[in-house]
């Protein structure tokens, strides 16, 4: 069913707040992580112990999560939790849209294989640090959070479009990257193909 609280234009909106303190990416990146695996869970008891954990960890920040359908694929909106009376989003107390987050949860991959696709991507990021320095090694940590966040698959799977999104969106919204990063971001994501033996697209 549609979220009948979604806001109107809210739709183009699926970076990170605009103010680094009002989410920050690692709480970002966790939320989605334990919302993945609520809905992979078998077990009740588990499912609701992630989500448990999920609600604490949004309220520290003073943030709300829910689900939404857009045209059969759920997508995940959290909002600050002042935007909200009695359940209900109040969109005379909404100061900046971009303070709002959303994320597709309808990827390429497999949600169901999360946790390895995780634990592949980790590892190509440990071999890029090792190999070619933090610097790298960071740009490529922010390259596997975008690839098993939002598409559920392997880095070297990703397509010329969706490192694209990376590069112009993710990269630039979500991650608050240093300069050092910000001008090695090609050779970064070349560095990481090249690591997994691909070719980047």
């Amino acid at each position: 069913m549609t979220d009948p609280n979604a806001i109107d234009g809210d739709e183009d909106g699926d970076g990170a707040a605009s103010d680094e303190t009002d989410l920050p990416l690692d709480v970002v990146d966790e939320v989605e992580r334990l919302t993945r695996l609520k809905r992979t869970a078998v077990d009740d008891n588990e499912a609701t112990a992630y989500e448990d954990r999920r609600d604490d960890l949004l309220e520290e920040h003073d943030f709300t999560s829910r689900i939404r359908d857009d045209d059969g694929d759920d997508v995940l909106v959290l909002h600050p939790e002042e935007w909200h009376e009695d359940g209900v989003i109040r969109t005379d107390r909404i100061d900046d849209i971009d303070r709002a987050v959303e994320i597709p949860l309808e990827g390429a991959g497999d949600p169901d294989d999360w946790d390895d696709v995780d634990a592949h991507n980790r590892d190509l990021v440990a071999t890029v640090r090792d190999a070619h320095g933090d610097v790298h090694g960071d740009n490529a940590a922010i390259l596997a959070d975008f690839a098993g966040n939002h598409y559920a698959k392997p880095i070297e799977s990703l397509t010329g479009d969706e490192l694209a999104e990376f590069r112009t969106d993710y990269f630039v919204r979500n991650a608050w990257p240093s300069d050092n990063q910000q001008e090695v971001i090609e050779e970064s994501i070349e560095l990481v193909f090249e690591t997994a033996d691909e070719r980047a697209p």
